[in-house]
């Protein structure tokens, strides 16, 4: 048999017509394979109402942070109340929807039958601190806006997907989306859910995006609540609360609004209390807390207190990233904190409100980036007549004597607002522990104090952020500087594991150690420059010679590795 070439004529009309065969197939397939059970086709449905072919319009597409689907909800149901209201319809097609625009939807609608009409997809979102919305997850809004139909696919955010919030506006005049989408904006920002709320930022686990908002109750804490040095709370509330009391004056005399305060000191000193007594004082204002490693969604954070201003941003423990870089764009997270202050415009009524433990390390970002922070204070570690006042407060009315008061503040040295609250809780416990609760009274008070005091409770101090008698471990002398047992600024530490057990430097073990460490000072020298000291007890000597200390070795040098 004679098989004819492949450019012959018999055969290009065969296969021409068996593609032809083929393609109606597949159309009357795809006629027939929508279930009689599913809805009805949208294609119908939107040409009626936009008056013209749906496929043929563009449409123009809104994204929406995932923080404000709520917001977006809530401006849809405005807008479109505001030009007459309208109808809701659900789209069908499981979840191959989020895989599709709008624009395909409707071209797939229109040639395979896909994604019919079905029911409106709604969740559940918080909208205050003990509030929630319905809102819509995936649904089109059909209404008129000034006169001209208009469509509108709303759909939340669906990470699992890779699909943020969007709006996608089909109406068959361009400007009229644009017009209607500026309207939105407007009205997500007037009813924005978290204008005047107290939220913090969640981190999504599908990238750098911020996932989601939590809400929390305003703090309730008063003014006679915090112990702080005279005129201490004075000055901050002047800059935190007075600025923005006298925001108009300010503007008018051409004076700047954006501010950022620096709240530094030991641990425990009260800086978090302050920081809740303002965010409760500033009753109209939004507030986002930022902290850890959520402290990388300081731009969105600025962003949105520029928006929903009057604002007060919350970083807390700002040391904590001190050395650390945003893993997306490996920036350092503390510049970028201190750049999204700088970014906002000078007329911004946006407070930005840091805390710190060691400012140390704040100092050299600080120094790079002047003029971020215009007011600086110290919280520092309470003095005895504070302590006695802490005591005051925190004992209520507890039938504690004017003098056991007083010796206990005296013996407390160190301690900490923290501490002070767990030596009156500690006094009830022993009180309780012996059968009389209700006969509370001074002998407790000076056994909670002299076992929290012990060599026992060294840790339980350092935890509530105070020191002993002799400042360790790793706590602050009285006057709130570092007393040294703490992190050293510059320093070596070398480790044998199997040589000997290891000991702080200066602390004679019952083993020989096999660690060696030291904490450089810089002192001036006699020539007015700067040389490095190792501090006493360290295993060497200022000259660099070797020392007989604990970790010398035999022959005076460092412990053998």
């Amino acid at each position: 048999m004679t098989i004819p070439p492949a450019d012959s004529s018999p055969l290009k009309g065969s296969l021409a017509s068996f593609l032809a065969d083929f393609h109606a197939l597949a159309n009357l397939a795809a006629e027939h394979s929508t279930p009689e059970t599913s809805g009805a086709p949208l294609l119908p449905v939107l040409t009626a109402h936009l008056g013209v072919d749906p496929r043929t319009p563009a449409t123009l597409t809104e994204e929406i942070s995932p923080l404000r689907t709520a917001d977006a909800d809530v401006a849809l149901e405005h807008v479109i109340t505001a030009h007459g209201g309208g109808e809701q319809l659900g789209i069908g097609g499981g979840d191959q929807r989020w895989h599709n625009s709008l624009s395909e939807i409707v071209q797939y609608a229109g040639q395979h039958g896909m994604f019919p009409i079905g029911p409106v997809e709604f969740r559940t979102v918080p909208v205050g601190p003990a509030n929630e919305r319905s809102v819509v997850a995936f649904g089109l809004h059909l209404f008129a806006f000034d006169g001209s139909p208009v469509a509108v696919l709303q759909r939340g955010s669906n990470p699992q997907f890779g699909a943020a919030a969007k709006l996608e506006v089909l109406t068959p005049d361009r400007e009229v989306a644009a017009a209607f989408l500026t309207q939105i904006r407007a009205a997500m920002n007037s009813h924005s859910v978290l204008r005047g709320q107290v939220v913090t930022f969640t981190s999504s686990e599908y990238g750098p995006s911020a996932g989601g908002v939590t809400f929390h109750a305003r703090p309730e804490v008063g003014a006679g609540d915090i112990v702080l040095p005279e005129g201490t709370l004075h000055r901050i509330e002047r800059h935190v609360l007075g600025i923005g009391a006298h925001a108009e004056a300010l503007a008018r005399a051409g004076q700047h609004l954006k501010r950022g305060v620096l709240l530094y000191g030991p641990p425990g000193t009260g800086k978090t209390l302050t920081v809740r007594y303002l965010v409760g004082a500033a009753s109209d204002a939004t507030v986002i807390l930022l902290s850890g490693q959520t402290l990388a969604l300081v731009s969105l954070a600025a962003e949105t207190a520029r928006t929903l201003a009057p604002a007060i941003v919350v970083l807390e423990d700002c040391d904590l990233v001190a050395g650390a870089r945003n893993p997306h764009t490996s920036s350092p997270l503390l510049f970028e904190v201190l750049d999204a202050l700088d970014g906002l415009a000078a007329d911004s009524d946006v407070t930005f409100l840091l805390t710190t433990n060691r400012v140390d390390v704040l100092e050299p970002a600080l120094a790079q980036r002047p003029g971020r922070v215009d007011l600086a204070v110290e919280i520092p570690l309470p003095d005895a007549p504070a302590r006695r006042a802490l005591l005051d407060l925190y004992a209520g009315d507890l039938p504690f004597s004017a003098q056991a008061r007083e010796e206990v503040a005296e013996a407390a040295s160190g301690a900490t607002a923290s501490f002070v609250k767990e030596l009156v809780r500690r006094a009830v416990l022993l009180a309780a522990e012996a059968g009389t609760p209700e006969r509370v009274g001074d002998d407790e008070l000076r056994s909670a104090v002299a076992e929290m005091m012990s060599d026992g409770d060294a840790i339980t101090r350092a935890t509530l952020g105070a020191s002993g008698p002799d400042g360790a471990p790793g706590g602050f002398d009285e006057d709130g500087s570092d007393d040294g047992t703490g992190e050293g600024g510059v320093g070596w530490f070398a480790y044998a594991p199997l040589a000997g057990e290891v000991y702080r430097p200066g602390l004679q073990g019952p083993h020989p150690s096999a660690s060696f460490s030291s904490d450089l000072h810089f002192e001036p020298d006699a020539g007015g420059g700067t040389e490095a000291v190792l501090d006493p007890g360290s295993g060497r000597r200022p000259d660099g010679g070797p020392d007989s200390g604990p970790d010398a070795g035999p022959d005076g040098g460092g412990a053998p590795a």
